[in-house]
């Protein structure tokens, strides 16, 4: 399978080695990014690039490719996905697809002109056996109906402070922090859930990385925690004195169409960091971590606990055996049209629903998403394909 690439950073770095390791026959043909930050990575496995280009269209027009990726920074994904689907192209793009309600509708007009399938996400998460156990265990009743969520998402200050030196702590290129990381998650509960969410309120803001909380301000020089992770693109050293306008805290409370509601809290300086979630249901609780590698479900009637899973680790993966997964799933999908767990519209819904959180936060006010669902729908059939 040949694929060229459109920003070559660490995540497609990585994914290149993923993708070569779950198929031989993986080749990337192509790349484009003036600045390859995930390009030593690949050469360090043995992996060739290809051949350097300097715009998508040469790309393009040069290679023949069975799948365009693209890794370029958020903003930016909405014109190379539509550079892509135009050429006829298959095309993968990374998370989150697009970083403004706007652009999402926009998508979901190119997603009625050219089809669904043409295009794939990278929603992880989605992928994760864990996550493959809970809709098991929710298919087979063990739950009854789902009432509530508990989540979060919670990063330890070594990954908070690359938000905070990268390009992502501009809301400008990344969206927001909510949208950038925790679309993952918000996806992942929009699916348990089963509708779209209607009415959001959040909080939240910077309190950690502030210049007040530099330990360099107490004596202490061996701030190596705060660099252990390499920036890219735009990258900065600035950590407690940052010029981002990202978040470093925010919790928000959600109600959906069929009456769940759920609270999400997410932090990024975490000592003992934890992705966990608690899903309340008419007939039994289900509780899990990502990063704890454990999930339980207990039954209401006798309290008992009727599964207890544990989850290691695997060498390859970035994501608790999720990577591995999405390699070999994308794969088949693009060779015989394989069916993925994930959809363009669930990522636009839970992209969305991050951004709606924003602006609650923002404007201190719940936020109404149905005119924005009426919006969205208009466009996802304004043509056929």
């Amino acid at each position: 399978m040949k694929v060229g690439i459109i920003g070559l950073g660490f995540r497609l770095g990585y994914l290149g080695y993923v993708f070569k390791a779950m198929d031989e026959n993986f080749e990337i043909a192509g790349y484009v990014d003036p600045a390859p930050a995930g390009l030593p990575g690949l050469v360090e496995k043995g992996i060739s690039a290809g051949k350097a280009y300097a715009t998508p269209e040469e790309l393009i027009a040069s290679e023949k490719l069975d799948l365009l990726m693209i890794g370029s920074p958020n903003h930016m994904h909405l014109d190379h996905i539509r550079i892509g689907l135009e050429a006829g192209l298959k095309v993968f793009s990374e998370k989150p697809i697009v970083t403004t309600v706007q652009e999402s509708l926009e998508l979901a007009r190119l997603m009625a002109k050219f089809g669904h399938e043409r295009l794939m996400v990278g929603l992880v998460l989605r992928y994760a056996p864990m996550y493959r156990d809970l809709r098991a265990a929710l298919a087979e009743g063990k739950l009854g109906q789902v009432v509530s969520i508990e989540a979060s998402e919670h990063i330890e200050p070594y990954h908070g402070a690359f938000f905070m030196r990268d390009w992502r702590r501009y809301e400008r290129y990344s969206g927001s922090f909510m949208l950038e990381k925790c679309c993952h998650d918000l996806d992942l509960y929009n699916g348990v859930i089963g509708a779209r969410p209607e009415r959001v309120a959040s909080f939240g803001g910077r309190k950690s990385f502030i210049p007040a909380n530099d330990p360099a301000r107490e004596g202490i020089n061996d701030l190596e925690l705060f660099h252990r992770k390499p920036s890219g693109w735009m990258g900065s050293d600035k950590v407690f004195d940052s010029d981002g306008d990202i978040i470093d805290y925010q919790v928000a409370i959600v109600e959906y169409a069929n009456g769940v509601g759920m609270n999400f809290h997410t932090n990024l300086n975490v000592p003992d960091q934890f992705r966990r979630f608690c899903i309340m249901g008419s007939r039994g609780m289900a509780e899990g971590d990502f990063i704890r590698g454990y999930f339980d479900v207990h039954e209401m009637l006798s309290g008992k606990k009727v599964i207890e899973n544990k989850y290691a680790a695997t060498e390859l993966s970035q994501h608790y055996g999720a990577d591995e997964q999405m390699a070999t799933d994308i794969i088949g999908h693009v060779r015989d049209g394989r069916p993925l767990p994930v959809s363009t519209i669930d990522a636009l819904e839970a992209g969305i629903l991050a951004l709606s959180m924003d602006e609650a936060r923002r404007k201190r006010s719940v936020i109404d998403l149905r005119p924005i669902w009426d919006r969205f729908d208009e466009a996802l059939h304004s043509r056929a394909a």
